[in-house]
């Protein structure tokens, strides 16, 4: 696909990765809608900071709390750009919680926004048109097992199947991938190190950054041949430490 002139909506896409997944959609000749729930100032910021290059760019609100809301999210979109062709699912929540720590509240919390809200936005999506494309962002730990975020982890399992049953479902009109990233940004307020010494060492070293990632999701975009795909920028981290 060129994406130069197509409509695309990026949730949470004013700050960090969906930042940078903006920046380099905008890059590409996009019209951006930069959603955001709570930066107000960053999404507004950003939307300037692209206008200013020549892009088209529009803040769009939402709360993105059920069906509902993802509708009202899409018809916002739709308002401000006059339709919608491409779909990235950036927006997500991480909480640490062991099994035993796990509740229904909890459960409900990580998978209402990471799996549940991708799949009413698409849905949206869907029915606007007959073709367009969708990027679900995942996780590195989508492969193999790791505990301490029952919920999370839960939850971007299950939009990694998803991922691959709308792309058989909804081809060929649509082609529907993931990122999945490994450490790419400390958590807020820390730095650089913390991010290394929660994830640990990878093979590649480094190389993680949210430029990485919005490369990837690009790349995913461009291509009309690839459906169904997770395209992982970890470093080779789930592939188990290096020796030597």
């Amino acid at each position: 696909m060129d994406l130069s002139g197509k409509r695309v909506l990026v949730t949470g896409g004013a700050v960090r990765i969906g930042r940078a997944i903006c920046e380099a959609l905008a890059a590409r000749g996009c019209t951006v809608m930069v959603h955001y729930r709570e930066s107000e100032r960053e999404a507004l910021a950003l939307v300037d900071s692209l206008r200013a290059t020549g892009a088209e760019a529009f803040a769009v609100h939402g709360a993105l709390s059920g069906a509902p809301s993802c509708k009202q999210l899409v018809e916002a979109c739709v308002a401000a750009a006059g339709g919608l062709d491409i779909l990235v699912n950036n927006a997500a929540v991480f909480h640490r919680d062991s099994l035993m720590d796990t509740t229904a509240a909890k459960l409900q919390v990580e998978m209402e926004i990471n799996a549940f809200v991708p799949i009413f936005l698409t849905q949206e999506l869907v029915r606007l048109g007959s073709t367009g494309k969708i990027v679900n962002l995942l996780d590195r730990r989508v492969e193999g097992l790791e505990c301490g975020a029952l919920p999370y982890v839960l939850s971007k399992k299950l939009l990694a199947d998803f991922t691959k049953l709308a792309a058989l479902e909804l081809a060929p009109g649509f082609t529907v991938n993931a990122v999945a990233p490994g450490p790419v940004l400390p958590p807020p307020g820390e730095g650089p190190e913390r991010t290394r010494e929660l994830a640990g060492a990878t093979p590649l070293g480094g190389g993680m950054t949210p430029e990485a990632v919005a490369q990837a999701v690009v790349y995913l975009l461009e291509a009309d041949a690839v459906t169904g795909q997770t395209l992982f920028v970890d470093g080779g981290q789930r592939l188990g430490k290096a020796e030597g």
